[in-house]
């Protein structure tokens, strides 16, 4: 049997207690490439447009960052496995837990019209299989019917099988999620008696890779208190060091009514995990949480990271292309609350639209929105706007 490491040691405690303390007065730390870039109030912006379902659709729609060949969508013409057989009704929950626990690449095929799939079990990734693509053709919609996380990836759970000595951190297997929509996902309550399994109400994902291609994220949510667990959508839990978590051309809300919320990361939640977010669109998100992290005395902590939350040692964040309005935290961070603890964490915003995004008491100051404790000369703000 191999060994399950421990839990990321934690200096948080000194950091974040002090960064709490006087978050509403730091200097802003964007001592780097400020190129075109302002602080402002700015008018409200345009809602996403609809899709062909009439939510919103996925992406954001002015922007234009080139994709490398790692964040882009995974061929599916020739998939391993195929759900349905032309009709909505054969489209099921137990075909897609099926197909993904054989790994291999997957495709929908249930009609011509758009379906939604309520998952009745959550879709776990074995680790000794193919690497892992759900396509989802634009037309397939999960839910986990507000009762259960979607999809679970996890290198250090015994029962997905353990393949190195060294689970936290290798590279394998690899999940790909594109062209699909995954509401009402919820991970309050499913640990799977494992300590670290926390948040991710549609994805949790623990080691090896994670991608995100032209996705929609809606109405997810997990644990509405705790100091450092998150992502009402996806959890990234000390994913590989080789490439980062890939977000492009993806929605995480969207509009009124559409948003996701957790004690913190309303979308997105990392610790110890990099995120790469490439015109993308998160908006009415909220961090629900109170009390922050350490959890203030006589709370149950939370509350930060309206759209993204990430804490560790070193990791990084690279948004470009990408738009986060109306999102929300009752502590800190309305859009971003991003803390490395031995701050060698970097930050790069370029090509973004941050506005109208409410930190309910604290953010780093001249940063709207904006929580950031991370290597000295951080964030690098580069033709962006940050505004109230």
């Amino acid at each position: 049997m191999l060994p399950l490491p421990p839990l990321p040691t934690d200096s948080r405690p000194r950091l974040l207690a002090l960064a709490v303390l006087f978050g509403s007065v730091l200097t802003a730390c964007g001592g780097g490439s400020d190129s075109g870039s302002t602080a402002t109030t700015a008018s409200a912006p345009s809602p996403a447009p609809a899709s062909a379902d009439g939510a919103p659709a996925a992406g954001y729609s002015a922007g234009s960052c080139a994709v490398p060949t790692a964040a882009q969508a995974v061929a599916s013409n020739a998939p391993d496995h195929v759900v349905g057989n032309g009709t909505a009704a054969s489209c099921t929950s137990d075909a897609v837990v099926s197909a993904v626990t054989q790994g291999g690449v997957t495709t929908f095929n249930c009609g011509a019209d758009p379906v939604t799939i309520t998952m009745t079990s959550t879709a776990k990734v074995f680790n000794d299989k193919p690497d892992v693509v759900l396509d989802g053709g634009g037309k397939v919609t999960l839910s986990g019917g507000g009762a259960r996380r979607i999809l679970y990836q996890n290198t250090c759970d015994q029962n997905q099988v353990w393949t190195s000595a060294h689970c936290d951190t290798q590279d394998t297997p690899h999940l790909t999620v594109q062209n699909l929509t995954l509401v009402d996902g919820n991970s309050s309550g499913q640990t799977y008696g494992l300590g670290e399994v926390y948040g991710g109400g549609a994805i949790y994902v623990r080691g090896g890779r994670l991608k995100i291609v032209n996705s929609r994220f809606f109405r997810n949510q997990c644990e509405g208190t705790g100091p450092d667990l998150g992502g009402a959508a996806v959890r990234a839990f000390g994913t590989s060091t080789a490439a980062p978590v890939y977000v492009v051309g993806s929605t995480f809300g969207g509009a009124a009514g559409y948003g996701n919320q957790c004690s913190n990361g309303g979308g997105l939640s990392g610790l110890g995990a990099s995120f790469t977010v490439l015109n993308s669109l998160f908006t009415h998100n909220a961090a629900i949480g109170n009390g922050a992290n350490p959890a203030a005395s006589g709370t149950p902590g939370g509350g930060s990271g309206g759209a993204i939350y990430q804490d560790g040692n070193s990791f990084d964040l690279s948004l470009c292309g990408t738009s986060m309005h109306d999102n929300t935290a009752v502590e800190g961070g309305g859009a971003l609350f991003y803390v490395s603890n031995n701050l060698t964490g970097t930050m790069s915003i370029t090509d973004s639209l941050l506005q109208a995004n409410t930190s309910g008491k604290f953010e780093t100051s001249g940063l709207p929105g904006i929580f950031v404790l991370a290597a000295p000369g951080q964030p690098v703000l580069t033709r962006s706007t940050i505004s109230k």
